[in-house]
């Protein structure tokens, strides 16, 4: 880097901090540099004349492998008439596809989670047929190890749940659900301990602290705060395991899908601001990388592929996660594919 351009980046982050001070649009959340190169292409072969259906659903392996599994809708944006196919894939970093399962058990696979022994943990946030409405625990090799809510009912209860958007487990064995998806929904968090046991819940539909609109994805930093990307509010809010507020972050845009690294950092995939929906108007759909340990500077941005997006459908990345080569994969509703994209030379 140059002295003239290691001055005007100097420059450019300390205006960009500037405006994020007084949560205006600042550059760095629309226009942060982005240091990742988009593989060409659907990442990800199927085999056969299987194609790909919707997905926000993408998460890494966590054996030191380096695959990535992922939840798609069956072909299409639901499974129900395609019972025969199996919807949860595990992938090699090359993108081959390695096993497959969960046939005829999903009605709209939507989050994943894969805990330390690398069981893999898929919420099924729609109902119907006498299934949904549930979240799934499998062991890697598909067998079903757990179920939580009651198959095909939805409804809020400690035992019952209304299209849950997202699953979590913590390092002490304690699972974090965001029920609800969309406005009108639960918009609650549930904790269940290790063995599915309720524990609590909190939250309610409001735009207060504390109260959600589309609670659509859960993540954890390193101290064990939980991060909620309320869709709806256009925020983060992160909270202590009991349910305590601790901070709202706009500074992410609308969050539908959330991943923290191990050493901290945040990368948030917006599939939604437009002006169209008069969702977050003047942002920029794309995936915002910051570091927590610096008060989530959005410091790096991928934005959208498609260009000038600004429809009513959705496009980009509504799930997003990274290997551990800090590559990341952007899982897709509106394209119906998964994305790769890697560090740029």
């Amino acid at each position: 880097m140059t002295s003239m351009t290691r001055y005007r980046w100097i420059v450019y982050m300390a205006a960009a901090a500037l405006i994020t001070q007084f949560q205006g649009l600042s550059m760095a959340q629309n226009h942060a540099p982005n240091p990742y190169t988009t593989v060409e292409g659907i990442w990800g072969k199927l085999g056969g004349d299987r194609t790909w259906g919707a997905t926000s659903a993408v998460f890494p392996a966590q054996d030191g492998s380096g695959n990535i599994w992922v939840a798609e809708r069956c072909g299409q944006n639901l499974c129900i008439g395609r019972e025969d196919m199996n919807p949860i894939l595990l992938f090699d970093s090359d993108g081959n596809l390695l096993k497959s399962f969960g046939a005829g058990m999903f009605v709209w696979p939507h989050g994943i989670f894969v805990d330390p022994e690398n069981n893999v943990w898929v919420t099924d946030a729609r109902g119907g047929e006498g299934i949904g409405h549930q979240i799934h625990k499998f062991s890697e090799d598909g067998e079903l190890l757990m179920s939580l809510g009651v198959a095909g009912v939805g409804g809020e209860g400690e035992t019952i749940f209304n299209a849950p958007s997202d699953v979590l487990v913590a390092p002490d064995g304690s699972i974090f659900v965001a029920d609800g998806h969309g406005s009108g929904g639960n918009n609650r968090i549930v904790k269940l301990s290790a063995d599915g046991s309720f524990i609590k819940a909190w939250g309610k539909t409001g735009q207060a602290a504390g109260e959600f609109r589309d609670p659509h994805a859960l993540a954890m930093d390193s101290q064990g705060r939980l991060y909620v990307g309320d869709r709806g509010n256009a925020r983060l809010q992160i909270f202590d395991q009991e349910g305590e507020y601790i901070a709202t972050w706009t500074q992410f845009g609308r969050p539908s899908g959330l991943f923290i690294t191990a050493d901290d950092m945040l990368y948030s995939a917006d599939s939604e601001s437009n002006a169209t929906w008069g969702a977050n108007p003047g942002w920029r759909r794309g995936i915002r990388i910051g570091s927590i340990k610096d008060g989530g500077f959005v410091s790096a941005f991928i934005p959208d592929p498609v260009v000038d997006a600004d429809d009513a459908g959705t496009t980009g990345a509504e799930g997003v996660a990274v290997d551990d080569m800090g590559n990341v994969y952007g899982a897709e509703v509106g394209p119906r594919m998964l994305r790769k994209y890697v560090k740029s030379e």
